[in-house]
């Protein structure tokens, strides 16, 4: 759950913290206070798209800070990923998330003690909190959406079966766009093929070798200065090992050693120091031994030859000539050779090859259209379960007589879609089958099956969402939901029901609920209440909690717009009362 939420420069917040707890945390404040704002930091917490706009001028960047404490598998999956990116949680497990936003509109995020990109808070907040406000509402209306929560109710195995349609779809279209622009661009296709060949061939008839033009230059410059290599080597190796022949008494750097040896071993007895020289010059004289056999093996084969150096003088030229036309050096000629073979492949418009094309694209498209049919079933199966559960919870928000039905519907063949034969019907396929997902909602006996979006009023729409709510969270998903006045519209008995269920889904969940309505004020565990100051010459708000008294006068105002009413008190009080009772049941 989120422990406690800190808002500093946004909108007319200028500096506040929110104690949250487990449970039901209602916020209440008169329009205009700043309740949209704590729902705007909750967002940019958890990776929501910043508004520069909401900065206040001074200090000219808002920062938002929480504590977010997880349980079970949501902590796990949340910590592994957040100690990969190299942070870390508290000690008692509680995770710090951090976003700040300037004025001019950059964003920087810190999670567990780093800085972290900003979607690394949208990744904690998938498991962590479920944010609904009239905008998803909406957002429900849609089609898409409708199919989406669908599949979301459906659960696991529901999902899995998803990922191969949509896994088998995208193999499918990529064979059926390969062979089309295959047999569309086959003129195109056989010109680039033609030039490639051509490369090929004058590539392979040369048969470079990785690395060789390197080489051949390195044998090139031994060949070409090989008199004045031979007079070195003779040079260096008479001044290490004597003179080139027998009769030459110059002394050389061997026999130098020796001597030096010598004398030092014969005092060696009298200072083990100079002993210790000895054995580190007969090591010199080893070194110096073996530095004068390898110029030896150099001088055998050094030779001076004028048809090998006129080979590579021709080598050298036939690669220059494939490094003016394909790349910059040898090693680049033989991957652009590669890169010409695999695209041969890919410009094939052979008979053979878009026969295999044609067989393939037609098999993947039969497991395609199995795939969408198993789909089909397993969406109906769970739109009548869907279905029940919603409207079982309607029942329960003053609803008694309204029902939801979920419609699942061939898709019309004919649209942007591909077509294809699913349950025996021609339907359009896209990557998550053949269906359209429709909500409907019949208000009472006797009333049509209508849409959502035609067949409920504002009040009713948000009671449906709540109820779709509530069904979601028997199903898992994330351990926070905050509701930002979705029990607009809503009054009476319906609000006493929505503050009911709201409290229920809060035995299960952290709830945290922006409502105008005292009903559901009543039933939380927090209350939090957003107010303004407009003492100085700039309004700012800030937030606190309100516990007895308080509470009840805040509730006055909700009921009646007079917090020091005593008839409004005592209403407000009655209502605390029932609430009470109702959250013991």
């Amino acid at each position: 759950m989120l422990e406690e939420l800190r808002i500093t420069g946004l909108g007319v917040i200028e500096d506040t913290t929110l104690p949250l707890t487990g449970g039901m945390n209602v916020i209440t404040g008169e329009t205009g206070a700043g309740k949209t704002m704590v729902v705007t930091g909750l967002g940019l917490l958890f990776g929501g798209r910043a508004d520069a706009g909401r900065v206040r001028a001074q200090p000219g960047r808002a920062v938002v800070e929480g504590r977010l404490r997880l349980r079970g598998r949501a902590a796990d999956a949340v910590h592994a990923r957040i100690t990969d990116a190299g942070g870390e949680p508290d000690e008692d497990g509680s995770l710090l998330l951090s976003r700040t936003v300037t004025v001019e509109g950059r964003s920087r995020a810190h999670v567990g003690g780093r800085s972290m990109p900003v979607s690394m808070l949208g990744e904690v907040g998938e498991q962590a909190v479920a944010v609904h406000g009239q905008s998803d509402q909406l957002r429900l209306l849609r089609p898409a959406e409708q199919r989406a929560a669908l599949d979301r109710f459906a659960g696991p195995a529901h999902e899995k079966l998803l990922d191969a349609l949509r896994e088998a779809y995208t193999g499918w279209r990529r064979v059926v766009d390969d062979l089309a622009d295959r047999r569309r661009n086959a003129r195109e296709r056989n010109q680039e093929a033609d030039l490639l060949r051509l490369g090929l061939d004058e590539i392979t008839r040369v048969d470079p070798q990785p690395g060789e033009d390197d080489e051949l230059k390195t044998e090139a410059q031994r060949l070409e200065h090989a008199e004045g290599l031979r007079t070195a080597a003779q040079v260096a190796q008479m001044c290490v090992a004597g003179g080139v022949d027998a009769a030459d008494e110059t002394p050389d750097a061997a026999a130098l050693l020796g001597t030096a040896r010598r004398t030092l071993e014969a005092q060696a007895g009298t200072d083990p120091a100079l002993g210790e020289l000895a054995a580190r010059l007969e090591e010199a004289a080893t070194l110096v031994t073996d530095v004068s056999a390898e110029l030896s093996t150099y001088l055998a084969t050094l030779d001076a030859d004028p048809a090998r150096l006129q080979h590579l003088y021709e080598r050298r030229a036939a690669l220059r000539a494939l490094t003016r036309k394909y790349a910059d050096d040898v090693d680049g000629v033989i991957a652009w050779a590669e890169r010409a073979r695999t695209r041969l492949s890919d410009l094939d418009t052979s008979d053979d090859l878009l026969d295999e094309l044609d067989a393939e694209g037609q098999r993947l498209a039969v497991e395609v259209a199995d795939l969408a049919s198993r789909v089909s079933v397993s969406r109906q199966e769970a739109a009548v379960r869907f279905a029940d559960q919603v409207t079982v919870e309607l029942a329960g928000l003053a609803m008694p007589h309204a029902r939801i039905e979920v419609a699942v519907l061939p898709r019309p063949a004919g649209r942007a879609e591909p077509t294809l034969t699913v349950n025996g019907v021609e339907v359009g396929v896209a990557p998550d089958g053949g269906d359209e997902v429709e909500l409907r909602l019949l208000a009472h006996p006797g009333a049509p099956s209508l849409p959502l979006q035609r067949g409920a009023s504002g009040g009713e729409l948000s009671r449906v969402m709540l109820a779709i709510e509530v069904v979601f969270a028997g199903s898992g998903g994330p351990p926070t939901l905050v509701f930002d006045e979705v029990d607009a519209g809503v009054g009476g008995q319906a609000a006493v029901e929505i503050g009911r269920r709201l409290a229920r889904l809060a035995r299960t969940h952290q709830v945290l609920v922006v409502t105008h309505l005292p009903q559901v004020a009543a039933f939380a565990d927090r209350h939090l209440v957003v107010a303004k100051d407009t003492g100085g010459a700039v309004t700012t708000s800030g937030v606190r909690v309100v516990e007895d008294t308080e509470r009840a006068r805040e509730l006055a105002r909700m009921l009646a717009g007079l917090p020091d009413s005593d008839l409004g008190i005592a209403h407000a009080e009655e209502l605390l009362a029932v609430a009470a009772k109702e959250r013991r049941l």
